[in-house]
């Protein structure tokens, strides 16, 4: 965050030190908005599940009780709503009683990963409910507008960048701010100022959450995610893949419906089927899926894109304990194809699955997202006790003083082995973090020609 401006010629024991405090210092300036945005709206979309489930609680649950008309039923009465040429996408059951069943419809009039959804009473057969909903999630119009914003602005892949701006520099400014509290608390600072000391601290009681949020938000990340990937693929921690091929050539895998990678962009298999779709498979293919241990209450049925290839019916419950299993299934024979088990997974993949449904604020309900707005909202206020003591310590334009120091004297009053280290390890986290090595060069570049503007004009520090 924002913090005060070093001396030009800092003794050598505190080059590191001052070289660090610049460098958070722009952080705070010109990455600090961005953080803002992404906490303020992270706020928002923690606190959207029961909003959402009040505002389309006609469409999510039903008053009937009885049994359920099959699944075959339930489409029949939704293909009829919705009107021909429209082909499924997926289906998923209503999972407990007192809710809708939704049937998902690709429409060539909406975007990538949208899909028209008509929400079924699984009991009477009514609709009770038609709206657009986005990606393997299948989150509701509201959550879909508030989740655009937090992780592009509304921009598309270009808005992106902010997102990923923010979390590529929020690790460095976390742990590069516990490096200059730990320097102030071993010298024992006198400085008592209100301000600067809750931004430390509020740093460090945060640290940890901090770094969760960076790390997790990479994952998903478009370029530093793709970087992710690629590591993950070649180490072998990728989230393994149902395989749905019914050739004999080898199994052609399908993406988890959840992937890791793609849970913000949430794309869903081609749902362009080659024949006519037979409803009564579903309640066919979810029995076989039951029978190969599919327990989970909340699944998601995905019938094949061609006649080649198995229909997969997938558990979709993030919360704890974390149901994610899935299966192929040949609509033919209705055998089971291939089976994919969580318990299988590999530890990273774990990891990232559990990571990003808690950054998301499903893993663990209400209490996650209590935890998420916490932090959120402390990371936010960190964000504006930076920009006050900024302002409280702006440099002015009245008395002669020491200029600033640039990122660059300060790497150069470093030893040549800091030297090195810095410029090896600002390359390999640029390489990896792309949009932070671009930023960093600009950070560069504009703090050298700001220091040559004011070369010839005196400075003076306001008091905090």
């Amino acid at each position: 965050m924002p913090a005060s401006f070093s001396s030009p010629e800092p003794r050598s024991s505190g080059a590191f030190v001052a070289f660090l405090k610049r460098l958070h210092f722009y952080i705070g300036v010109f990455v600090g908005p961005f953080m803002l945005v992404a906490a303020l709206s992270g706020v928002v979309y923690a606190l959207t599940p029961q909003i959402e489930d009040s505002l389309y609680a006609r469409a999510l649950h039903t008053d009937s009780r009885g049994p359920a008309m099959s699944l075959q039923a339930q489409i029949q009465r939704a293909q009829a709503s919705a009107g021909p040429g429209l082909s499924v996408a997926a289906v998923r059951p209503a999972p407990r009683e007192g809710d809708t069943t939704r049937v998902m419809f690709s429409d060539p009039g909406f975007g990538p990963s949208e899909h028209r959804a008509l929400f079924v009473d699984p009991v009477s057969g009514e609709i009770r409910g038609d709206m657009k909903v986005y990606g393997t999630s299948g989150v509701l119009p509201l959550r879909t507008w508030i989740d655009q914003f937090h992780r592009g602005l509304l921009l598309g892949d270009v808005g992106r960048i902010y997102s990923e701006l923010a979390a590529s520099w929020l690790w460095v400014a976390a742990l590069g701010g516990l490096v200059l509290w730990a320097v102030r608390r071993r010298r024992q600072s006198r400085e008592r100022g209100n301000v600067r000391r809750w931004h430390a601290t509020t740093g460090v009681w945060l640290l940890l959450g901090l770094l969760f949020f960076s790390a997790t938000g990479l994952t998903w990340s478009q370029y530093a995610g793709d970087n992710i990937g690629v590591l993950r693929a070649y180490y072998g921690w990728s989230t393994p893949s149902v395989a749905t091929s019914l050739g004999k050539s080898a199994a052609m895998p399908m993406s988890m419906p959840m992937d890791e990678h793609a849970e913000h962009h949430m794309h869903m298999a081609p749902t362009t089927q080659a024949s006519e779709l037979n409803p009564a498979l579903f309640d066919s293919v979810l029995a076989s899926a039951r029978a190969a241990h599919i327990d989970a209450a909340k699944v998601e049925i995905r019938p094949s894109a061609s006649n080649d290839k198995a229909w997969v019916v997938s558990e979709i419950d993030r919360s704890w304990p974390t149901q994610v299993d899935a299966v192929s299934i040949n609509p033919q024979t209705l055998d089971v194809v291939d089976h994919v088990r969580f318990a299988d997974y590999s530890l990273p993949a774990k990891l990232t699955r559990w990571g990003i449904d808690a950054h998301m604020g499903v893993l663990f309900g209400l209490a996650n997202q209590l935890v998420l707005v916490v932090f959120a909202s402390g990371l936010a206020a960190m964000v504006v006790m930076g920009y006050v003591m900024w302002w409280r310590r702006r440099p002015m334009l009245s008395q002669p003083r020491n200029q600033q120091a640039t990122l660059l004297s300060l790497w150069r009053s470093l030893n040549p082995g800091a030297q090195c280290a810095l410029i090896l390890g600002a390359l390999l986290t640029g390489f990896a973090l792309p949009v932070l090595g671009v930023s960093l060069l600009g950070f560069i570049i504009l703090d050298a020609l700001l220091c040559y503007r004011r070369a010839a004009r005196p400075l003076v520090e306001g008091k905090v």
